[in-house]
């Protein structure tokens, strides 16, 4: 078997580091389920936008941010065709819906609601909430780290899209 490269090298490492504290795998399912297809991130502007009608443009830029983030990650995703981790030490943690990483779609639809909702609440949501996403991802062993980093420099673009994009309509 080949020598892991340095992204093998790092998952294998937070797999054998985060992944065996008790109850990571768990809770990282439980975040891969919210981030699917950035259905939580929506449902988080939705409620947002209901029950904050004086800041009703920024959660609705919210659902934009995540929505359009989740979307050019799929498009990149389709290009670049990456696949997935199938080194046979790391253990995969939870069903994906395609066979390519890149960049992380969680990681992407996550960073751009995290920095939106920090805008819209006032909360600094994205320095905790981006972190735990991206590790997630590689706890499950369903990304390599530089698909969720790339995942979320693609999410703080999109972010910015957004915003711009509300400005723009206002």
């Amino acid at each position: 078997m080949p020598t892991p490269n340095a992204d093998v090298r790092t998952l294998l490492a937070v797999q054998r580091t985060v992944g065996s504290v008790p109850g990571a795998v768990r809770t990282a399912r439980g975040l891969s389920h919210l981030g699917e297809h950035a259905l939580g991130w929506i449902a988080v502007g939705g409620l947002g936008a209901a029950f904050d009608p004086a800041r009703r443009p920024q959660w609705t830029t919210v659902v934009v941010g995540a929505v359009g983030a989740h979307a050019a990650s799929i498009a990149v995703k389709r290009v670049v065709r990456r696949r997935r981790p199938t080194h046979p030490d790391v253990r995969i943690g939870v069903g994906v819906p395609s066979k390519f990483s890149f960049p992380s779609s969680h990681a992407t639809s996550t960073t751009a609601a995290a920095l939106l909702i920090g805008r819209a609440s006032g909360l600094p949501v994205a320095p905790v909430l981006v972190p735990t996403m991206l590790l997630s991802r590689l706890v499950l062993g369903v990304h390599y780290p530089s698909d969720v980093l790339s995942g979320a420099a693609l999410g703080a673009v999109s972010a910015a899209v957004a915003v711009r994009l509300e400005k723009a309509a206002s």
